[in-house]
């Protein structure tokens, strides 16, 4: 069997990196940039940190402030559309997955126009040329969209998330600076860190893991768990805030290459359908999607285990793998993330549109587990 691995060219971490952007752009010999981000983060100055390292270095853009959350095929559209009226040869994403799905859409379709539909790019597209090249930011800490191979976008005409999988959107760089997310508010903070830890389990127990993912999703799964709840609770804390940044992006590594499972196959529907903004959708469905998973799972939830520090001597492998999950419910609870669908407006009678997405999504083939659309219905009534 062969493995691939696809990593980003260069990345840049710890607070402050973002001062390391004009260095990449006089390296890269880069003229022009559309700044790809949100009216949010231009609203509050967390944007105006990168732009400001861009106006002292005198690099000339154009700004697309216009992504949405749970970005459109019409919102990608109009990003295409700045970036050739700005004739911007580079893209700097700023935010989070959102700007990066989009920064991502637009620079696949720029270089490669015969996918000028976006619908043509969800599941593996067979694009030949690589993105326009892609900086990106990131200002929370969970999608690692800055150094993966995937993006997602919503089909509006079918009410659907598209995950497009393409070697040719990895950013060339990433710069992870965790001073800009600073300001990312406490549940916003706990619902992208969750996402991060579904991204290191979910990648650790998937079906195409083996020994290099491993070791990534493992040390993920350590740094999440100690750091989170530093973040969410002591936003200001650089140990807690770059501990998550640095974590994330780890367990971004692995999972791009190696994939995912039905807890993200049945968040995307919820994204979709009800716009559940897709941390939250992950965070919720995670400790009984772990519960699901145990029995075919009990060596890889030891390891859990041991990475939390509630593993002990004596342990069989299922009280190891019964910690682990107790563990994951506690870090929930801790942080917030814990909620129900009715929580969010979501009823029974939509479980079963919600469970028509989830069966036919392209993550949920990789769970360990397999599981049909019956098991999803039930998955889904777990979290009613």
């Amino acid at each position: 069997m062969v493995n691939r691995f696809i990593l980003n060219e260069v990345s840049y971490f710890g607070p402050g990196a973002r001062k390391e952007l004009p260095g990449v752009v006089e390296r890269l010999g880069f003229k022009k940039a559309l700044v790809v981000t949100d009216k949010g983060l231009m609203q509050f100055g967390v944007a105006k940190m990168v732009l400001d390292v861009l106006d002292e270095a005198g690099i000339a853009y154009d700004i697309f402030d216009d992504v949405k959350p749970n970005p459109t095929v019409t919102n990608v559209k109009s990003g295409i559309e700045a970036c050739k009226k700005a004739s911007a040869d580079f893209i700097v994403a700023i935010g989070g997955g959102s700007s990066m799905d989009t920064a991502k859409g637009i620079g696949i379709v720029v270089n490669n126009p015969e996918f000028s539909d976006i619908v043509s790019l969800e599941g593996v597209a067979d694009t030949k040329k690589k993105s326009l090249p892609i900086i990106a930011l990131p200002t929370t800490a969970g999608t690692a969209a800055e150094t993966t191979i995937n993006y997602v976008i919503i089909d509006e005409s079918r009410q659907a998330k598209m995950v497009c999988v393409d070697p040719n959107d990895i950013p060339v760089c990433a710069i992870i600076d965790a001073e800009l997310m600073y300001s990312l508010p406490k549940g916003l903070t706990a619902a992208t860190g969750m996402d991060a830890m579904t991204h290191a389990i979910e990648g650790l127990i998937t079906k195409a893991a083996w020994e290099m993912s491993d070791m990534f999703e493992l040390k993920a799964i350590e740094m999440i768990h100690k750091y989170l709840p530093m973040a969410v609770n002591d936003p200001k804390n650089p140990e807690g805030r770059n501990g998550m940044a640095v974590a994330q992006y780890i367990a971004g590594m692995a999972f791009s290459n190696v994939g995912l499972g039905v807890d993200h196959g049945m968040a995307h529907p919820l994204s979709a359908l009800f716009d559940v903004p897709h941390g939250v959708a992950c965070a919720m469905l995670l400790p009984t999607v772990m519960r699901f998973n145990a029995p075919v799972c009990l060596a890889k939830y030891e390891q859990i285990a041991k990475a939390v520090g509630v593993w002990q001597e004596g342990m069989t492998l299922e009280q190891a793998a019964d910690a682990a999950c107790k563990a994951i419910e506690e870090l929930s609870a801790v942080v917030g993330t814990n909620k129900h669908l009715t929580d969010l407006g979501i009823t029974e009678k939509d479980i079963p549109a919600l469970a028509e997405q989830a069966i036919n999504d392209v993550c949920t083939p990789g769970n360990p587990r397999e599981v049909t659309k019956d098991d999803i219905i039930s998955l889904y009534h777990k979290i009613l």
